[in-house]
């Protein structure tokens, strides 16, 4: 009988403890995160308000990172410009946020070739399962930080932020100035930029001093430079 007492007293004080343990759920009164943009061969995040960088982090991609997704299973990070459309309190990497992930570009392309464009692309945390020892991109194609940064991304980025993911600066610039060029073109000084350039802690644009820079509310069509995405049906 005192056994049994003992062990039921010890079930009620680890109960007790997880209860009160730390929240993974933060909170976040500062600056609006207007944009998340992304490099992958530097392997960083950064989330900007407008042009400031309010943080940065080191991320991990896909097991193929390079070029962009194309169909299910290619273990590649998507590339272009998406929305956080979701997110699961509850994912087996302590937290994620979702990218819209397949657009419309994404699925015609894995359709010409015959197969899924996949899917459920999170941006997310280690869990429980993650392993020391693991590769620095170790996801389906997911962007994965630590469990204490994705806290943070968590509170910090809402649902409806758009987010660009470039192969490189060098990709993000090329695709201002073929936007330069097809506003010029039109005959117009303004110009759609998916995202801005990012120098050291604070963000700049490369633009002309009479050009009108506007950044849309909704995603972009996928970018052509290299091919990327990819998914982790396994996440989230």
């Amino acid at each position: 009988m005192k056994m049994i007492r003992a062990i039921l007293m010890l079930t009620v004080l680890a109960a007790l403890a997880a209860c009160g343990g730390k929240s993974k759920f933060q909170s976040y009164d500062g600056p609006e995160v207007t944009r998340v943009l992304v490099f992958k061969d530097e392997r960083k995040l950064f989330l900007m308000h407008d042009d400031e960088v309010l943080a940065d982090y080191d991320i991990g991609l896909g097991f193929s990172p390079d070029g962009h997704k194309e169909i299910e299973g290619d273990g590649r990070t998507p590339e272009g410009h998406y929305l956080i459309d979701r997110r699961n309190p509850n994912s087996r990497f302590h937290l994620s946020i979702g990218i819209s992930y397949p657009n419309e570009i994404d699925v015609a392309r894995a359709e010409a070739l015959g197969k899924e464009p996949g899917g459920d692309i999170f941006i997310h945390g280690r869990g429980p399962t993650y392993w020391e020892d693991a590769p620095d991109d170790w996801t389906f194609g997911c962007l994965a930080v630590t469990d204490d940064e994705i806290e943070r991304i968590y509170a910090m980025v809402r649902d409806g932020t758009p987010i660009s993911i470039y192969p490189s600066r060098a990709h993000m610039k090329a695709e201002l100035r073929a936007l330069r060029r097809q506003a010029k073109k039109a005959g117009s000084t303004t110009v759609v930029a998916p995202a801005v350039p990012v120098t050291g802690t604070t963000a700049v644009a490369p633009v002309a001093a009479d050009t009108t820079v506007v950044t849309p509310a909704t995603p972009m069509p996928a970018v052509p430079a290299t091919q990327l995405p990819v998914t982790e049906a396994a996440a989230g």
